[in-house]
């Protein structure tokens, strides 16, 4: 997964560096999605990611933050 995530962003600086700027606007949404996908998948899972508390939306009485 990292290896797609670092592809896009390399051919997003590319693109935009040397190609269309629309595709490197794509590539760098790619990019950005597949980072988001990432890290909810490796970082947020509650079977063996870390626990982020600030991500929370509860209190520990029920009610919401």
């Amino acid at each position: 997964m990292m290896l797609a995530i670092f592809t896009s962003m390399v051919l997003a600086l590319s693109a935009a560096r040397w190609g269309s700027r629309r595709l490197g606007v794509a590539a760098l949404l790619v990019c950005l999605a597949l980072s988001m996908g990432e890290f909810l998948y490796e970082i947020d899972s509650p079977v063996d990611g870390f626990r982020l508390p600030w991500l929370q939306a509860l209190l520990h009485g029920g009610r919401p933050a």
